[in-house]
C-alpha cells in the first residue's frame, strides 16, 4: 500500500494497473513536468525548466521564504531533487524502448512524484 497523491492522471493508474510500469512512471513525471510549467509559467521542461524554475536567486517556484541559510538550502536541494528525478529517473523511460520496471520500483517512482507534487502543494501551489 503506497500513498500515492490522487491528483495523478487516471491514465497513470491504468498504466500500472496493466502491467505497464516504465509507462506509468514516464506518465508521472511528465504530469509532475507539467505542474511545475504552470506554476513557473515557464515553457521548457525537464532538467532546464527545474533548475531555472527552483533557481534560488530567481525562484518561480519557491518553496521557502528564503529567509535563512535553512531556507535557502533547502531551495536547493529540492531544485536538485526535480531536476534530478526527470533526469534520472523519467529520461531513460521517454527516451528508451527498452526499460523494463517492476511494480515495486514503478511504486517508489510514483510514491517520489508524489512527495514531490505535495512539497508543491505544501507551499501553497495547488
Amino acid at each position: 500500500i503506497r500513498n500515492i497523491h490522487p491528483r495523478l492522471p487516471t491514465k497513470v493508474k491504468k498504466l500500472f494497473d496493466d502491467g505497464h510500469f516504465a509507462e506509468a512512471t514516464f506518465h508521472a513525471f511528465k504530469y509532475l513536468d507539467k505542474q511545475v510549467q504552470k506554476h513557473s509559467g515557464l515553457s521548457g521542461s525537464g532538467f532546464n525548466l527545474m533548475m531555472a524554475a527552483f533557481d534560488r536567486s530567481k525562484p518561480k517556484v519557491q518553496l521557502t521564504r528564503l529567509s535563512n541559510e535553512s531556507e535557502r538550502d533547502e531551495q536547493d536541494g529540492y531544485r536538485f531533487i526535480f531536476a534530478g528525478g526527470v533526469q534520472a529517473i523519467r529520461n531513460p523511460r521517454g527516451h528508451e524502448y527498452a526499460v523494463v520496471d517492476d511494480p515495486d520500483i514503478c511504486l517508489d517512482h510514483l510514491s517520489f512524484v508524489s512527495m514531490l507534487i505535495r512539497r508543491l502543494e505544501a507551499a501553497g501551489f495547488k
